[in-house]
């Protein structure tokens, strides 16, 4: 399964039925776990630790250094989950000592041509990047994000779940759970109610999250007036009380 033409070093821990293509280099401390396919003209640096069942197409570069003029060849790692397609020309970089040391991504994600994770990113699990979307250091995304093609986020950003950007959009805040935003720099354009649908969430919850929205972008209150509002719809709504708590503890300020 690992082709004669492909360098695999001592040290790199392969599983079971592990594929590995022509030209692809595999470094030392690289953990590649059972059944992933890595096509030709790969390069993977270690550390780090790639799951089962992933799909990596070629002239990928992950887990090398950091793109940051103050890392020193410091011990940091990559870990990617399981199940994820990682296509053409992507690039996911190692993390940084300025923060867990750890760059993550999660499981099931598919990550189209083209795209970059950079340093101490921690995403989580059913995103899809399109085409060129590119996240900036320290970035933190949820679970089921869709980013559209050539979507930038800014870095220390967060992005909630289930949110769907336009493309092209920019973003120097964080974006809440649940929205459909665009835009240079971005604006939100209500809540991303087909997607919601899609993974079926309930008539009760998305009426909920409407009037979170409501009040946090359509009522003209101050965003401290509007989060002692949804402090108490929160109460009965977990979609809603994730909306409001995301808020409530942003640094950067949410997009409005």
């Amino acid at each position: 399964m690992i082709h004669p033409q492909a360098i695999v070093d001592s040290g790199a821990r392969i599983g079971k039925n592990v594929a590995i293509g022509p030209f692809s280099v595999i470094g030392p401390d690289v953990e590649i776990g059972d059944d992933t396919w890595v096509g030709p003209h790969v390069v993977i640096s270690g550390p780090t630790r790639i799951g089962v069942k992933n799909r990596i197409y070629q002239f990928c570069s992950l887990g090398e250094a950091p793109q940051h003029l103050g890392y020193k060849g410091e011990p940091t790692r990559l870990e990617i989950g399981d199940r994820n397609v990682i296509r053409e020309y992507c690039t996911f970089n190692r993390a940084t000592v300025a923060d867990a040391k750890v760059t993550r991504l999660g499981n099931d994600n598919f990550i189209m041509a083209y795209c970059h994770v950079a340093h101490d990113c921690r995403v989580g699990s059913h995103t899809i990047f399109a085409n060129g979307a590119s996240l900036a250091g320290h970035v933190i995304v949820e679970d089921y994000v869709i980013f559209g093609g050539f979507t930038m986020v800014h870095q220390f950003c967060r992005v909630g779940a289930y949110t769907m950007t336009g493309i092209s959009t920019v973003t120097f805040k964080d974006i809440p759970p649940y929205l459909l935003v665009a835009g240079n720099t971005a604006v939100p354009h209500g809540l991303n109610i087909r997607g919601l649908k899609r993974r079926q969430f309930s008539t009760t919850a998305i009426e909920s999250l409407r009037r979170a929205y409501k009040t946090v972008y359509k009522s003209g209150l101050r965003l401290e007036e509007a989060l002692m509002l949804l402090a108490e719809n929160a109460k009965d709504s977990a979609e809603v009380n994730h909306f409001f708590q995301f808020i409530k503890t942003s640094e950067r300020g949410i997009i409005r």
